[in-house]
């Protein structure tokens, strides 16, 4: 049975499998580690803007779920985490370097077509086309009598359709999904100083605007 998972859960455990892989000598992770990774701009959608509190909040109900235990090394009075997500002893979930590259893309960024799947993927496990993309989706389909993910109905206009994993409810990620650039937090809107800073670089931006205009027309008398 599939454990469900939060979508915030979702993002602690993506960011271990990925750290796993891709950064292994900084692997278990503190809290901080943990903190980073959730609130990475890039590579993350949602964009999300997590405090430590929270993290630690998310980290505990995980723990509760027996989905990450706690790591001390000797000497260092920092606690680690690391998952029992899948691939460990404690668990019947075991999936191929592919399965868990598309597992852990689509808990970091929600649902996504085999294309996107196969660019994103691409530190975690290598795939020669989008034809394997989709034939390790469909092992997922069908995954020891468990059903990993699913495919979603094409969208108006799209030439693909996108897949989801079920580790959390379909419609909640499609929700998420709808408002990529959306920051979801807890903590409040950033202060007047942030507005100033980012109303000045609008204006800025448009100061060059005027001058490009500007160049382009006396370009164009020249000609």
């Amino acid at each position: 049975m599939l454990v469900e998972l939060s979508p915030e859960q979702c993002r602690v455990i993506g960011v271990m499998l990925e750290k796993e892989v891709t950064t292994p000598d900084q692997y278990p992770l503190s809290l901080n580690g943990l903190t980073t990774g959730c609130n990475q701009k890039s590579n993350r959608e949602p964009v999300m803007n997590l405090a430590d509190a929270e993290v630690q909040d998310i980290v505990d109900e995980l723990k509760l779920k027996k989905q990450i235990t706690e790591q001390t090394g000797f000497g260092s009075r920092v606690i680690k985490y690391k998952h029992r997500f899948c691939n460990t002893e404690f668990g019947d979930l075991k999936l191929t370097r592919q399965q868990l590259a598309i597992i852990c893309v689509l808990l970091l960024r929600g649902p996504q077509t085999p294309g996107e799947l196969r660019t994103r993927t691409n530190r975690l496990a290598e795939f020669v086309n989008v034809d394997e993309v989709e034939a390790t989706l469909e092992h997922l389909h069908d995954h020891n009598g468990e059903q990993l993910v699913v495919k979603l109905p094409r969208e108006p206009g799209k030439r693909e359709s996108r897949y989801t994993h079920l580790f959390c409810d379909a419609e909640t990620q499609l929700e998420l999904a709808k408002q990529p650039d959306a920051v979801m937090s807890s903590r409040p809107a950033p202060g007047a100083a942030e507005n100033s800073r980012l109303d000045a670089l609008e204006a800025e931006v448009e100061t060059l605007k005027a001058q490009v205009a500007k160049l382009t027309s006396v370009i164009e008398e020249l000609m």
